[in-house]
């Protein structure tokens, strides 16, 4: 490759080095011209806009940074400003950066002037390639303007009361424990002291089983294994399902992938029986069906719905394992929480039960929460998004202009010292515990979950089955690595379209019983879903 650069820098300035004077000076001028073309237009700004971000190279700068750079980018933009919101320009769009908490509730408090239903509907239509029909539905009412009516505004709702504690959530907990119960029954095996695995493979098998089978029920599609790898071969290729440049050139094996995951719901929509999936399944069904939806754009809008219920959990239940068995001493701590709310009960036969209650991992494990909390701050890189529907004023002093997009950088507010203290970079367990002598953050500063009314519908779930998970596997096992030193992956190659980093490489590592346990059986409670742990400032009743 350096060589071939060499040829085209060569013939390239041979070709210059060869034009007559006068075509070498208009060649220049061309040239200047140009430049200073684009610096202007990428300059040019309303005196009330957020100020402009200049780059070296104007109208690709910032594209080149972002490719660079990808979710780091933003905060190193923030940094070397110190702006709280600007402004820079991108090929065919305005975008506003957010940089700071209050003026990301600033913007969650215009909802509908500054919006995120048509960003999502245009999204969801392109990752799912539906009919024009489809497109046409969702298009209606898009973004509540004329009231909470609408496939979208409606389809929204529905997902959030059957996520909301109460009945719908009930049901989905008690079928994932059941699964998690069985995953880790079986993880080692009879007779055998200890397993191999990769811990990144084999968690994203667990999280995919244990979600899609308390959304979808018996007849989940996802139980054929040639499902799932289609469906992940779908999410390593949604950016360019997302950009829509020629998809079926370069984004042709995600196509193929989604064809494959769409024809499976459509079998299973082609069945009558519903009454054993979730309520969340049911309602999406129902609403989309109220709407004339067809049912092979039902099975599309489906295939895709599992990137908002599988793809985030994965990578956060990784880095909490790790975090915790790479560090003994916050291991033993963890486990101590936990040994003390486990209920240990004695069979006729003199075998024992022991119980784990999932409620009290959320009120009493507060170093266990607080770890947490603090994976979701170090490991997300989820940015907000916006499009701005009439010209605002925002906080009463920074002019958004109409059809510029809006970002908000969780990754921005997750690495600010000024929220967070010097350390913001290191990995602190005890960040977010409670206590006299112990500064608390901003509580609106953890924006994985984002927030107002986009808040994740589904982060009541996604929290119950992390911390099943982890509570129950490390009272249960030892873990190792194969390499026998803890090395933290890097995440250079995460999919942009993600909130949580994914590992760039697995880590295999050797999983055994703890001796201290001895055997007997384990099993799950689930005594009180109503309360739940208040991992956002939306969901804290506290001070």
């Amino acid at each position: 490759m350096f060589s071939q650069q060499l040829i085209d820098d060569h013939v390239i300035m041979s070709i210059i080095g060869n034009l007559p004077p006068i075509s070498l000076m208009i060649f220049t001028a061309l040239v200047m011209l140009t430049y200073l073309l684009l610096n202007f237009l990428c300059s040019v700004c309303d005196p009330l806009e957020p100020p402009m971000a200049a780059t070296r190279i104007p109208y690709i700068g910032h594209i080149l940074g972002f490719a660079r750079q990808k979710f780091n980018y933003y905060v190193d933009l923030s940094q070397t400003t110190g702006l709280p919101i600007l402004t820079i320009r991108v090929p065919g769009a305005k975008m506003y950066i957010v940089n700071t908490t209050e003026l990301i509730q600033a913007v969650q408090k215009l909802p509908k002037k500054l919006a995120f239903p048509p960003i999502s509907a245009k999204f969801a239509n392109r990752l799912c390639g539906v009919s024009r029909k489809a497109r046409d539905v969702l298009a209606v009412n898009v973004n509540g303007d004329g009231g909470d009516w609408g496939l979208n505004m409606e389809a929204t709702h529905v997902m959030k009361r059957a996520t909301a504690p109460g009945p719908g959530l009930d049901g989905m907990n008690r079928v994932m424990i059941g699964i998690v119960a069985e995953s880790l029954d079986g993880l080692i095996g009879e007779g055998r002291e200890n397993v191999e695995i990769g811990l990144h493979m084999w968690l994203r098998g667990l999280i995919t089983m244990a979600t899609t089978e308390s959304v979808y029920g018996p007849r989940n599609p996802y139980r054929d294994v040639k499902v799932q790898k289609s469906f992940w071969e779908v999410e390593s290729q949604m950016m360019r399902l997302l950009i829509g440049i020629l998809p079926s050139v370069f984004a042709r094996k995600g196509i193929a992938a989604r064809r494959r995951v769409t024809k499976a719901f459509e079998s299973y929509y082609a069945g009558s029986d519903f009454k054993d999936a979730s309520l969340l399944a049911q309602a999406r069904l129902e609403v989309n069906m109220k709407h004339g939806i067809p049912m092979k754009d039902v099975a599309r809008y489906e295939t895709v719905i599992g990137v908002a219920i599988i793809v985030n959990t994965a990578p956060a239940l990784f880095w909490l394992i790790f975090f915790i068995y790479s560090n003994p001493e916050l291991l033993e701590e963890i486990r101590g929480e936990i040994e003390a709310i486990v209920e240990t009960s004695f069979n006729e036969d003199g075998s024992s039960t022991r119980s784990l209650d999932i409620t009290n991992v959320k009120k009493k494990c507060h170093l266990l929460l607080s770890t947490f909390q603090e994976t979701l701050r170090h490991r997300s890189a989820g940015t907000s998004v916006r499009i701005v529907m009439e010209d605002t004023l925002l906080d009463d002093k920074w002019l958004l202009k109409k059809n510029s997009i809006i970002q908000m950088p969780g990754r921005v507010i997750h690495m600010d010292s000024k929220i967070w203290g010097p350390d913001v970079a290191d990995f602190n367990p005890r960040r977010f515990l409670k206590g006299k002598n112990i500064k608390r953050p901003n509580p609106a500063a953890l924006r994985t979950f984002g927030g107002g009314t986009t808040l994740c519908p589904g982060r009541h779930f996604a929290t119950n089955e992390i911390l099943a998970i982890v509570s129950m596997f490390v009272m249960r096992f030892d873990m190792r690595p194969v390499e026998e030193h803890w090395r933290l992956p890097k995440s250079d190659n995460t999919n942009v379209t993600t909130v949580i980093l994914e590992p760039d490489t697995d880590i295999d590592v050797i999983v055994s019983q703890r001796e201290e346990v001895g055997d007997g059986k384990w099993k799950f409670k689930l005594s009180d879903s109503k309360i739940i742990a208040s991992v956002v400032v939306e969901d804290r009743v506290d001070s």
